[in-house]
């Protein structure tokens, strides 16, 4: 082993946590450990990270701490070790203390070789049978033998499980955690057996152990839900050598540069350009986009994505382990690692429940024998019913498994947020934000209206007008010569093409010069609009901007330009007016401009905000709740951060995915509303399982006290909520936005 000059970080994969106890205790385990430092431990990536002071611990003194919790740690490549989560990278995702001590679940944590058997044919499940068989059998002998007979039969299925149980209890307790189920569990076990209880006892361990694997089957199914995501990208491509010939690699092994071919029904193996070839793009699964789009040379393509008839030859500009689809798990298994709110106070209240409930049970045990006369056997054996019930593991994992099925629905369906934070302040938000340009609007001007003056047509004005335009970079240019395209416009020859700023460009066409100029140019240069005038000031009202074209001083037409809604805008604001959130539009358009498109959508709009307005005017909506901000990404990043929320859109997938606490990875105004439905169905998944935790645990207390339950009712309690709340978490998995 070299030794390390610096603090170094490093990770591990851990293979076997399934709850938000076992990421509670490994945690704990290893923040023991001198040197180590900065520890986090990632329950859906299955990762553990850390610090490590030179000469303090080594990475081998890591590893056998947390295969003495009964897990197995694997060393992860450097690159994965200084992966750092990016919901640290913003405010509401911020949430990188370490995980306080949970009272959950421990696991007899499999080999690795479990991670590809079905779970039936697990080291868990071998378990389960092997104890349903012992306990099963001593039954069935029990109704005909009697009991001296069959009662060792109960004791040696309680002793089978003792052990491994028993084992970890003292490991955990070592690692810094003595009131977890374990301990619990064989402490109420063992003294049923000495109560001469061992019939209960080993009902009890069966279920532990039943429960534990539905555990181990849930959790998979949640990783399920990641790679998924994974499995969108295809094992090979077609990589094209300089003489043209193919040959097939592994996709994770393209290099940037590289050239690709993509035939018909491929998904597309990388992130790239296109050099050649055009076609249809089903993007759905990683945008949420269910219309195929278009695609030609020089744009961008996904990977994942489903080349639909074209044959496209692709030049690779990201490689494997940082395209689209790697950064959106990333970004989803860093995501589940953010705690909410929620989570943070469940957490802190599990410390104080654990001991609390033993210090019940301690008075159960010692209190009623002197002050309601029960003998010491029922009180001992009540006592140790209230140790089953006292651990507080379906209240913990209540809240992330809900949280990462969420995640994981949304980011399915192109909805990227990053972290708990994030997914539960969307869902109370009271205002949502909107910039205009690229949010609301399609971030680029279209020609809407072409009015010819007496004499001529559409088509001379915008031939015309084109021309005059040829190679000019402006927007409005850019739109002319985009609409003349469109309609397959011959342009006549231009020359001698001028500007003057701020006001007109110039040609001579036909040996007369022919100007596009704003109406005030128009004016100055005393051209008459005669019975247009009236017509510019109405577009002008509807928000459009519109140029002049002249030929020397006579006006030829009009032409109306404006950056429009985009198609599901008004879709998308409606909807957020139903889920009784109120939509308002944060522009520095001018007024005028702001009205007429908010008008058109149905919300509330200010106008003429310089990017200080905006945050002042945020702040002054936070006055009245959590402030949801939906912006570009680019040029609205310091309101996009001063809000309780901020959501990238329009900016492309680049953008979406490194700014703003969450994302719309298609273009999708109504992507906000589906958010907030998200954010809304998670939460109410959430108080769900807390009822059902807090609930059960709360019957079967009283039920325990009185005596109606014993012990294996007792372990229903927790592991049977355990079960349920997980179960209940993984519904979320099949969300979907209304239609």
């Amino acid at each position: 082993m070299t030794r390390m000059n610096a603090t170094t970080r490093l990770a591990w994969r851990v293979e076997g946590m399934d709850c938000a106890g076992c990421v509670a205790k490994v945690t704990r385990a290893v923040e023991r450990l001198p040197g180590v430092g900065d520890v986090e431990v990632n329950l859906m990536a299955e990762r553990l990270s850390l610090s490590l002071a030179p000469g303090a611990t080594t990475p081998e003194a890591v590893v056998k701490q947390v295969a003495a919790l009964g897990y197995t740690a694997t060393t992860l490549a450097p690159a994965a070790a200084s992966d750092r989560p990016v919901s640290e990278q913003h405010h509401a995702g911020h949430d990188h203390d370490a995980a306080p001590a949970s009272h959950g679940h421990g696991h007899d944590h499999d080999d690795p070789a479990d991670a590809e058997k079905a779970w039936w044919a697990t080291s868990k499940a071998k378990l389960v049978w092997l104890l349903g068989g012992l306990v099963v059998g001593a039954y069935a002998l029990s109704l005909a033998l009697p009991e001296r007979l069959t009662y060792p039969l109960f004791l040696a299925a309680t002793l089978v499980a003792l052990v491994p149980f028993g084992r970890r209890a003292w490991a955990l307790a070592r690692a810094g955690t003595p009131f977890s189920i374990e301990t619990l569990m064989v402490t109420a076990a063992a003294g049923a057996t000495v109560i001469g209880a061992a019939e209960e006892a080993a009902v009890v361990v069966l279920l532990f152990a039943v429960g534990e694997l539905l555990e181990n089957v849930a959790a998979g199914r949640a990783r399920a839900g990641i790679r998924a995501l994974a499995d969108l990208m295809p094992r090979v491509a077609l990589r094209l050598r300089a003489d043209g010939s193919t040959e097939q690699l592994p996709a994770d092994r393209l290099a940037v540069g590289d050239l690709v071919l993509v035939r018909p029904g491929d998904r597309v193996p990388c992130d790239g350009t296109i050099e050649d070839g055009t076609s249809a793009l089903d993007e759905s699964a990683v945008t949420g986009e269910s219309i195929p789009v278009s695609r030609g040379p020089g744009e961008a393509v996904v990977a994942g994505s489903i080349n639909a008839d074209g044959v496209l030859r692709v030049r690779v500009t990201r490689a494997a382990s940082d395209n689209t689809i790697a950064r959106i798990i990333r970004m989803v298994e860093d995501a589940t690692a953010s705690r909410a709110p929620t989570q943070r106070f469940i957490e802190r209240f599990s410390e104080w429940w654990t001991p609390g409930a033993m210090i019940v049970s301690a008075l159960v045990i010692l209190v009623p024998p002197f002050l309601l006369g029960w003998d010491w056997g029922t009180s001992l054996y009540r006592g140790l019913a209230v140790l089953l019930i006292a651990c507080p593991c379906a209240l913990v994992i209540s809240v992330p498994a809900a949280m990462a099925s969420g995640l994981s629905a949304g980011a399915r369906r192109g909805l990227l947020v990053k972290g708990g934070a994030a997914l539960e302040a969307i869902g109370v938000a009271r205002t949502v934000a909107f910039d205009k340009t690229g949010t609301l609007t399609e971030g680029r001007p279209r020609v809407t209206d072409i009015l010819p003056a007496p004499g001529q047509t559409e088509q001379q004005v915008l031939e015309l007008a084109a021309a005059v335009e040829q190679g000019s970079a402006h927007p409005l240019a850019k739109a002319i010569l985009a609409e003349a395209a469109a309609r397959g416009l011959a342009l006549p020859a231009a020359a001698d093409l001028a500007a003057i700023p701020g006001k007109a460009v110039t040609a001579v066409i036909g040996g007369r010069l022919i100007g596009v100029g704003s109406p005030r140019h128009a004016r100055e240069a005393g051209a008459q609009l005669g019975g247009l005038d009236k017509e510019l000031a109405r577009l002008e009202t509807e928000g459009k901007t519109v140029a002049v074209l002249l030929a020397d001083s006579t006006m030829l037409g009009l032409i109306a330009l404006r950056d429009e809604p985009r198609a599901d805008a008004r879709e998308g604001i409606a909807a957020l007016s139903a889920l009784g959130v109120r939509p308002v539009m944060l522009t520095g358009d001018n007024r005028r401009t702001g009205e007429a498109i908010a008008v058109s959508l149905g919300l509330d709009v200010k106008a003429e905000l310089l990017p200080d307005d905006k945050l002042r005017e945020i702040g002054r909506l936070m006055e009245g709740g959590p402030v949801v901000m939906v912006g570009d990404g680019i040029n609205d990043a310091p309101a996009l951060a001063a809000a309780s929320v901020g959501v990238a859109m329009g900016g492309g997938t680049d953008v979406a995915l490194e700014t703003a606490d969450a994302a719309v990875l298609k273009d999708r105004v109504t992507g906000v509303a589906e958010l907030v439905s998200l954010s809304r169905a998670t939460m109410a998944n959430v108080k769900q399982n807390v009822a059902v935790a807090v609930g059960l645990k709360g019957v079967f207390l009283v039920t325990t006290l009185i005596g109606l339950t014993g012990l294996w009712p007792a372990i229903l309690a927790d592991t049977g909520a355990t079960v349920l709340v997980t179960l209940n978490a993984l519904r979320l998995l099949g969300w979907r936005p209304r239609a």
